[in-house]
């Protein structure tokens, strides 16, 4: 049988590694305008857990989706 997840991912940057066990990561996507059709670019911020504090800002990372860690930190640092 197969192990079919529902968990989301998204690819980003991490913006910010200050705080411990914790990066901010930034991801980019296009969108289209439902009036205009003018492609339109939408940048969103995640916090993830990452245990070993090993990401450095610069990195490009996946995040997926997990079960709530903290009031903002509901997602986690996969590769």
């Amino acid at each position: 049988m197969e192990n079919k997840s529902n968990k989301r991912k998204f690819k980003g940057v991490v913006v910010s590694n200050k705080t411990d066990k914790t990066v901010v990561v930034e991801t980019k996507r296009l969108k289209t305008h439902k009036k205009y059709g003018k492609k339109i670019s939408i940048s969103k911020k995640f916090m993830a857990h990452d245990e070993e504090n090993k990401c450095v800002i610069g990195d490009t990372v996946v995040i997926e989706e997990t079960k709530p860690m903290s009031k903002m930190k509901k997602w986690r640092v996969t590769n």
